[in-house]
């Protein structure tokens, strides 16, 4: 049995690979409009988008503090209907948290 983690009070952190689809990119001038609903979107689930990297490989990197998983599931669920965009979400660990879990190996 594992001892009990002493893991941090903040928001989880949530990272999402982000591919733009074919309806996305025809209507790419949009994406400011679509990102400012997203983070709206966010705010009103009690989390926020903190950042968005352009990359490449991926079109958009996104880290949002979300109050936990099923509503990681939410957000994603409210935008992808829209069908600009398709992700793949992860939940992060702090260093931190990384840290205790090390000690915890």
């Amino acid at each position: 049995v594992l001892p009990q983690l002493k893991l941090q009070s903040e928001m989880p952190i949530y990272i999402s690979l982000v591919n733009y689809t074919e309806s996305g990119l025809r209507n790419i001038k949009k994406s400011p409009e679509r990102l400012a609903a997203a983070r709206k979107e966010a705010e009103e689930l009690s989390g926020k988008v903190d950042k968005v990297y352009l990359t490449i490989g991926r079109d958009l990197i996104t880290i949002a503090d979300l109050p936990d998983d099923a509503t990681a599931a939410t957000f994603a669920f409210r935008l992808e209907p829209k069908g600009n965009t398709r992700t793949t979400t992860m939940n992060a660990f702090r260093e931190e948290v990384l840290m205790e879990i090390i000690k915890a190996v």
